[in-house]
């Protein structure tokens, strides 16, 4: 038997940390390569640790609620070999052999003799046997069944009894747990409300005399733990802010060629490539177009070196019930409206999914993120490191300006773009958002690549 190291995930760039949310095997628990060992979670993407070969784990590294980094030593795992596992079963096999033998001495035909030779076989045989044949054996295979089981039970039913309430975080699951919840019907508020009706009496009267202290001291603020998650969103939002010499340029855009585009060709659209055509992938083609002009905003700085990218991956900030998660579109100064469009909705099934993968959130050169949806009209977007710009598109509102000397309305909407002042200078900042500006009023322009 050899011992290897089991390692985290390799993180995305964009990721510095996650944290080990979960070990789902315990130490010295058989476990076949492939399965699911532990879930690590970042404030992105979860991820699965599985199992490199049969065996089980001697040692956890780091125990789950542990801070980890790309690639770190979490477990360390016995391998079994092939053959460790052909002689392991004969073992069973052996003490299967007395149960044949136990079955003559009741069959006993002892009937016709209450004699003492009746009681001098059965003195060696059925009471040796009956200590040699391995009854504890045989339990530990249905005590593992039942363990589970309860999981199965809707937490509902289990609350009840229970008379009380209290506030708690999230519980953050992992992705079998996800799986298991959907397949039985089970809604995430009853499994967090089944699992904090789970803690021992002691440590709920222990929260509650601590609420009952916080209230007293403030009864106007409420204390409540900071979730994961959000640690790591506030971690990396201020490194990216302490990291760059952040700067941010503003240009307004009058989208009324593009909703005319979609007014009149957007139900042939959704037929011919069965997806709608929505605003996002003009603006992904506008970006592309312009970053043939203006290479430094896709570039980035790696120690004392600029690295220039050979082509448009452009990350899309999609939002989840996780929080902000930014997968990346490839190549797309190569893709059509439709590629972009299906491929953007493709990811975004898989961030409200939870199943997003290394690979989907790894590359980016440059990120798009769009405010708008949620009403915003004007901010200034953080930049999302190692990439060193960001444009952000706000909501589209109708508003008097001129054109050819006259007052007209029109669909206007604020853009931004924060980029890194250490990189890209102001100059290059605002001809490229100035760029971007001419290709979304003439989108002729992207649509005949000219």
């Amino acid at each position: 038997m050899s011992i290897i190291d089991i390692k985290g995930p390799l993180l995305p760039e964009s990721v510095a940390n996650a944290e080990l949310h979960q070990w789902l095997v315990e130490v010295g628990q058989q476990v076949e390569a492939g399965e699911t060992i532990a879930v690590v979670e970042s404030d992105k993407v979860s991820f699965e640790v599985s199992a490199p070969e049969d065996g089980f784990i001697t040692e956890f590294v780091e125990h789950a609620g542990a801070t980890i980094f790309t690639e770190q030593l979490i477990a360390k795992f016995q391998v079994v070999e092939a053959s460790q596992k052909v002689e392991a079963k004969p073992a069973p096999e052996v003490t299967a052999e007395p149960t044949p033998e136990v079955k003559p001495t009741p069959v006993v035909e002892a009937k016709p003799a209450p004699t003492p030779v009746v009681e001098a076989k059965s003195a060696p045989t059925p009471v040796v046997e009956a200590k040699i044949a391995p009854a504890p054996e045989a339990k530990p295979a249905p005590a593992t069944k039942p363990a589970r089981e309860p999981e199965v039970v809707r937490p509902a039913a289990l609350n009840k009894e229970n008379d009380y309430s209290l506030a708690a975080e999230k519980v953050n699951l992992g992705p079998s747990a996800r799986r298991l919840i959907n397949e039985h019907g089970i809604t995430s508020d009853e499994v967090e409300t089944y699992l904090r009706n789970k803690l021992p009496p002691r440590v709920i009267a222990n929260e509650i005399k601590l609420r009952q202290i916080n209230a007293a001291v403030n009864p106007f603020k409420t204390r409540v733990p900071m979730t994961n998650i959000r640690k790591h969103i506030a971690q990396r939002l201020l490194e990216s802010k302490n990291s760059t010499a952040m700067l941010t340029t503003f240009n307004e855009v009058d989208l009324q060629s593009i909703i005319d585009i979609r007014k009149a060709y957007g139900e042939k659209f959704q037929k011919k490539h069965n997806i709608r055509l929505g605003f996002m992938s003009f603006f992904v083609k506008a970006v592309s177009e312009a970053m043939k002009e203006f290479p430094i905003i896709s570039a980035c700085i790696e120690g004392d070196d600029i690295v220039y990218s050979n082509t448009t991956d452009i990350s899309i900030a999609v939002s989840t019930e996780r929080g902000l998660v930014t997968p990346v579109l490839r190549n797309t100064e190569n893709k059509s409206l439709a590629d972009i469009e299906r491929e953007i909705a493709e990811l975004a099934a898989k961030g409200n999914n939870n199943k997003l993968t290394i690979e989907d959130m790894t590359g980016g050169n440059f990120t798009i993120t769009n405010g708008g949806v949620f009403g915003s009209l004007f901010s200034t977007p953080i930049i999302n490191p190692p990439q060193s710009a960001i444009l952000g598109m706000h909501g589209i509102k109708k508003r008097p300006v001129v054109v050819d000397d006259q007052i007209v309305i029109r669909p206007m909407m604020y853009i931004a773009l924060s980029y890194d002042h250490r990189l890209i200078d102001g100059k290059d900042s605002v001809r490229f958002l100035v760029k971007v500006k001419e290709l979304l009023e003439d989108p002729t322009q992207i649509l005949l690549a000219i």
